[in-house]
């Protein structure tokens, strides 16, 4: 069938994904550093390899650099990718959404819009735990805390307010 991918080839692409990841992590040098997602893109010529790098204060561009140089060296050294690839390493973008629970920690005191399956709503990240987030919605009178698990969030975007 066109356009259908084979188990198999998913498979190995979450295995080499899971690879890359795993590397990537074993270079990270600074422990407020850590990987959000490594995303695969194996159709075109040369494949590419993106690594969305995030720490606990923020990431600078040297970070993504070094994370680069580093893992380019331990891919090759591993004969992770069969053919040339195209390796980036990146930043979260303001517009990307929250993935990991460590990025919700980041975030508390932010802005926050929360989809769910009953609906979207916004508010001010109150705490996280491993369940889940505490969302305080409303205004100065009719402030409400409302916690909702992760299992019930779809997806979460920090939102950018200018003061």
């Amino acid at each position: 069938m066109e356009g259908t991918q084979s188990p198999l080839f998913v498979l190995t692409v979450m295995d080499l994904e899971a690879r890359i990841k795993q590397l990537a992590e074993a270079q990270l040098t600074n422990p407020a550093h850590f990987v959000v997602d490594v995303v695969l893109s194996l159709r075109r010529s040369p494949k590419k390899i993106t690594v969305v790098l995030d720490g606990d204060q923020g990431i600078s561009v040297e970070d993504c650099a070094e994370l680069n140089r580093t893992l380019s060296v331990a891919l090759d050294n591993e004969d992770v990718m069969e053919d040339s690839y195209l390796l980036e390493v990146t930043s979260p973008g303001l517009d990307q959404p929250l993935k990991l629970v460590r990025q919700y920690k980041k975030n508390v005191g932010r802005r926050v819009r929360v989809r769910s399956a009953t609906g979207t709503i916004e508010g001010t990240l109150q705490g996280v735990t491993n369940q889940g987030i505490v969302l305080e919605t409303g205004k100065t009178k009719d402030k409400t805390i409302k916690e909702i698990p992760f299992t019930e969030i779809q997806k979460t975007i920090v939102l950018v307010t200018f003061n």
